[in-house]
């Protein structure tokens, strides 16, 4: 597998003669809702020798297609057709005119409407990719920001995704999930085995990460992005039933370490804040309780006890490290539950549906979603964090006309999406939708089966 996350990569500030001042922010989080901004992205102008250049055109349209995929999944943004533009784009320079005499008009801009126009170009000297970029808001005549990327071929796509969350923090005030990453259990493989496997948000650079050739499950992101844990049900002696371990695989050195084999189930991984802990679900001839434990795997504190022989499992830490999520059939039907790190103070946050499970925390803290069971099917919901103001994500049917099952859901690193599972096609796709259940996307396109998405941080 190759190394992940070590790319060379460096942003650099262009000088914009005298429109160097950015303007201020000019999109407010929460309003874009109401009437997204028009955007014209024109193909990025190509500076250099065609002849020498390799492929250029294609790695100029993958830089174009990752750009405009972004800016659309954001939610923030429709992007206008290049068939509406009024200037030819190929033959204006990426400056407006008169500074420069050969720059583009912002009348023939305004004239369709548009609110922020992206100019661009890009090289390809020796073994990198140099890209500048310009983003004006054309109702002022202003510059937004402008910026220079420079990166190995092999990292087009990080390029892309790099302007694309400079964007959003520019016009927002928050940066874009577009550096992150999935982490999820696949069958993709083939055979009846379930591996654990990595790939971009978008479903791109899929890379298998394990090999047990058995049932791989419930992947989870250390907080700091560089390691994940997941359970394999694995054989360790021959003659021996297979166990439920729990596993720690680093990704810069690419090793695995076996962390909690305690007899049973192990599994349901969560890391505290400061990576020293890990949070899992013990169960070792019993009903399955939630512990504590080091990443060596020393045992550090029993958090749940019961009570009467119930369940506690899936707990997920708070991202300040105070509280803890699970799920628990204590009052009868499983439902969400939320404690305090020591196992202190349990409160019960859902009442409705059958069965609710799966509980993850938003970056900031407020908010809950999980998957809710009605009749027969399976919705994610998101809820506040003392489990008011609950909201349906999902409702999709499968082609036979059935209610599909959407679940394990898992929030982006700024809290703007919420990534889960649905069988709507048949297979079990990778799905995402903004955290207000308003617009939703299908990440995957293929034909196998995936389960427990978790959505990394960014990754710089």
């Amino acid at each position: 597998m190759k190394v992940l996350f070590a790319l060379l990569f460096s942003v650099l500030m262009t000088p914009l003669l005298s429109m160097a001042q950015s303007s201020p922010i000019v999109v407010k989080l929460g309003e874009a809702r109401a009437k997204k901004s028009l955007v014209a992205l024109p193909a990025l102008q190509f500076q250099g020798t065609p002849g020498a250049s390799g492929n250029y055109q294609q790695i100029g349209s993958e830089i174009f297609n990752v750009i405009n995929n972004d800016l659309i999944v954001s939610g923030y943004f429709q992007m206008i057709p290049q068939a509406s533009f009024l200037e030819d784009t190929a033959k204006t320079g990426l400056r407006p005119a008169p500074a420069d005499p050969k720059g583009f008009n912002f009348k023939s801009w305004s004239q369709i409407e548009t609110d922020f126009l992206i100019r661009g170009s890009f090289s390809t000297p020796g073994q990198n990719v140099e890209m500048e970029v310009y983003v004006y808001h054309v109702p002022k005549a202003s510059l937004v920001f402008g910026k220079k990327y420079t990166a190995p071929k092999t990292a087009v796509r990080k390029i892309a995704h790099t302007f694309a969350n400079d964007l959003l923090e520019n016009l927002t005030d928050k940066r874009g999930p577009f550096l992150s990453k999935l982490v999820v259990a696949s069958d993709r493989g083939g055979n009846s085995w379930r591996e654990i496997y990595t790939m971009d948000w978008d479903g791109a650079n899929v890379d298998k990460i394990t090999n047990h050739r058995t049932i791989a499950m419930s992947p989870a992101w250390s907080t700091d992005g560089k390691k994940i844990a997941y359970t394999a049900a694995v054989q360790r002696k021959r003659g021996v039933p297979r166990n439920h371990d729990l596993f720690l695989f680093d990704i810069a050195s690419e090793k695995r370490s076996l962390i909690s084999f305690r007899q049973g189930m192990n599994s349901g991984a969560s890391f505290d804040p400061d990576n020293k802990h890990v949070y899992l679900t013990i169960s070792q001839g019993t009903s399955p309780d939630i512990y504590k434990i080091n990443q060596n795997g020393d045992m550090v504190t029993r958090l749940t006890t019961g009570p009467n022989g119930a369940m506690n499992v899936e707990p997920v830490v708070s991202p300040d490290g105070s509280k803890v999520a699970f799920s628990s059939d204590r009052s009868g039907r499983t439902m969400i539950f939320v404690m305090n790190a020591d196992g202190s103070n349990v409160s019960r946050l859902t009442h409705a549906g059958q069965f609710n499970a799966s509980p993850a925390w938003s970056p900031d803290g407020k908010k809950i979603a999980f998957a809710g069971f009605e009749k027969d099917h399976f919705d994610v919901f998101v809820m506040n964090a003392d489990g008011t103001g609950m909201i349906r994500l999902t409702k999709a049917t499968k082609p036979n006309g059935k209610m599909a099952n959407n679940e394990d859901p898992s929030f982006s690193p700024d809290g703007r999406f919420v990534v889960y599972t649905s069988d709507r096609t048949g297979k079990n796709q990778i799905y995402i939708s903004t955290a207000d259940g308003a617009e939703e996307r299908r990440v995957t396109t293929d034909s196998s089966n995936y389960f427990k998405p978790r959505w990394s941080k960014n990754f710089e």
